[in-house]
């Protein structure tokens, strides 16, 4: 029988065994003992004594895990959806590029210029190359690549690198019947380029994704270009497709081809007949044109040096410019074609006019004389001063126009201001406005110095005057979608109908008895006129034995059906080396264009 009643301080205590909490020494107080913490045993302490509840505890931890799941799953799918639907996608789709054919250029009887044709840009897949030394050596073999790069490439940590793009589609094919796995093939477009380096710095280049990137193909880019299509497949881990995965196309559209107004025959000639001038005459450079004066159309242009498209590595940026567009000179005497027709214009004077003219001028701080050195005055009428291409006579030709009618004249035919030339980087040239003449101004311009102008704006004015005095805009461009432009909006008229007419009649006696007659052709009536222009120097005056030789006309006079202007840059004396040139390219203009003969 047990002593007593319960346990000393046992009011909380079990009757079976000794209180909670009662250790030695604790007097049954329920007290740790002191240096020791309370253990709070949150699944069995009494809920009614703890400091926090252990309900709200987990109900709380509960709650934020619910919270945090919630969000996760909200930003997955709602807040971030497309984010991470497009990195999915990005690991398992594969998007490759269909690309567009670029529209085809034609010349103005349908030979082709240039065209896309379709080649393959070669890939590899390190991570499916089985046997790397395999791979290296077909791909050095069939495309030619350098053996190191190609090995780096191969052994990369990655699923694709390109090894070489637009192969030839036989050479892929070859390639491609070796079945060397992790060599993979993506269909792409390249242009190629029938007739070789011709006109190439009217058509221009496009880069290697098939952006026009210089001439006509970067004028004419929006046009050419077609729409991209795709396919999309579903790959591995590893690269490979998944046989019956994911796939859609979407086709490609082609872009617009072009007819342009240029003429291969004529083209050809010229580039050759340029060739052989420039190394004649010890030039640095020349340019040619040869248009249409009555439409506008040019039927060929070009510079020397020229460059191989399917080259550029190998290529002069400088060669790839189009010089008549482009670049800008003092235009020398053929300018007097122009100021002859301002002072005819205004009815100060005919080609019949008589001037005293001196053996030399004083023009600001220089003196000016001729070409041939005479020491003696001379009294000449217009058409001689123009047969002689006297400077000095020129210079009291300007003197009776003024410099405001010079001026006035000048913005009338264009010059200082684009022609309207579809072809990108046309230059404008330096031409002084009338408040910024001096006491040179006037006298140097009438004879083709002291002002720079482009071939092009040139060209453009003595169309006016080989088409009766109307202006037309020079063009490269015949038609797109089976529709030829029009391109009359452009069309301006400098002087009259019968001005024009008096200036031709000089520049056939320029061909027929003067300094032009280099560029006589048999069976035709020709009107033309030479130009000499020192070069400038870095200090303002002007080189020696540095010159730029030219030569405008067209034929046959009374109804001209084609106009060349021929530029020689860098030759070592003045001269009328451009006239050769001129006739070899407008005897076969007048061939191919079947313009009878004009004389006996």
């Amino acid at each position: 029988m047990m002593r007593g009643g319960p346990a000393r301080g046992g009011s909380g205590s079990d009757a079976f065994g000794p209180a909670r909490g009662g250790t030695r020494g604790g007097g049954g107080s329920g007290r740790p003992p002191r240096g020791t913490r309370p253990q709070v045993d949150l699944l069995h302490s009494d809920l009614d004594h703890e400091g926090i509840p252990r309900r709200a505890v987990v109900m709380g931890a509960l709650g934020l895990g619910m919270a945090l799941g919630l969000w996760n799953l909200a930003d997955y799918q709602i807040v971030n959806a497309e984010t991470y639907r497009k990195r999915a996608d990005e690991r398992r789709l594969s998007r490759q590029t269909l690309f567009a054919k670029r529209g085809t250029i034609y010349d103005r009887n349908g030979n082709v210029l240039t065209s896309s044709v379709e080649c393959q840009n070669v890939y590899a897949n390190p991570k499916l190359v089985e046997d790397a030394d395999e791979a290296v050596s077909a791909l050095v073999e069939l495309l030619g690549v350098d053996e190191e790069a190609c090995r780096e490439k191969v052994t990369r940590d990655t699923t694709f690198v390109y090894i070489k793009r637009q192969v030839d589609q036989d050479i892929a094919d070859a390639l491609s019947e070796r079945g060397i796995k992790g060599i993979e093939f993506e269909q792409t477009m390249k242009r190629v380029y029938p007739y070789g380096t011709l006109a190439s710095q009217v058509l221009g280049v496009v880069n290697i994704d098939n952006e026009g990137v210089s001439g006509l193909e970067s004028y004419y880019d929006d046009v050419l270009t077609g729409t991209n299509g795709s396919i999309v497949r579903e790959r591995a881990r590893d690269g490979s497709y998944i046989a019956g995965g994911a796939y859609e196309k979407v086709s490609a559209k082609d872009g617009t081809d072009l007819v342009l107004t240029l003429d291969v025959n004529i083209q050809s000639v010229a580039e050759q007949a340029l060739a052989d001038a420039v190394e004649s005459s010890g030039a640095d450079y020349g340019s040619a044109i040869v248009c249409d004066p009555a439409t506008g159309e040019i039927l060929a242009c070009c510079s020397c040096p020229t460059y191989d498209q399917t080259d550029l590595a190998n290529t002069n940026s400088a060669d790839m410019n189009l010089r008549v567009v482009t670049d800008a000179y003092e235009p020398g005497s053929v300018f007097k074609t122009l100021v002859s027709g301002m002072g005819i214009d205004l009815g100060l004077m005919t080609p019949d006019t008589t001037f005293d003219v001196p053996a030399e001028v004083k023009v600001g701080d220089d003196w000016v004389n001729d070409i041939d050195d005479r020491d003696y005055a001379m009294t000449m009428t217009l058409r001689e001063i123009m047969r002689r291409s006297s400077n000095t006579g020129m210079v009291l030709v300007g003197q009776k126009i003024g410099a405001d009618n010079f001026a006035e004249y000048l913005d009338a035919y264009g010059i200082g201001t684009k022609s309207g030339i579809d072809f990108p980087g046309e230059s404008t040239g330096i031409v002084r406005e009338r408040s910024e003449y001096d006491g040179s101004s006037l006298g140097s311009m009438s004879f083709g110095q002291g002002i720079s102008v482009s071939p092009i704006e040139v060209t453009r004015a003595v169309c006016g005057i080989a088409n009766g005095g109307v202006m037309t805009t020079p063009h490269f461009l015949k038609s797109k979608h089976g529709e030829e432009l029009d391109w009359s909006d452009g069309e301006a008229s400098a002087i009259s109908a019968e001005t024009a007419e008096l200036v031709k009649s000089m520049m056939i006696t320029v061909v027929d008895e003067g300094t032009g007659s280099g560029a006589a052709i048999e069976g035709y009536d020709v009107a033309g006129k030479t130009g000499t222009a020192q070069r400038a120097d870095a200090s303002g005056g002007y080189q020696k034995g540095n010159y730029m030789s030219s030569f405008i006309g067209f034929a046959p006079t009374s109804e001209p059906a084609a106009l060349a202007y021929i530029t020689l840059d860098g030759t070592p004396y003045h001269s009328s080396a451009a006239t050769p040139a001129f006739k070899t390219i407008m005897e076969q203009a007048l061939s191919v264009l079947g313009v009878k003969r004009t004389r006996s």
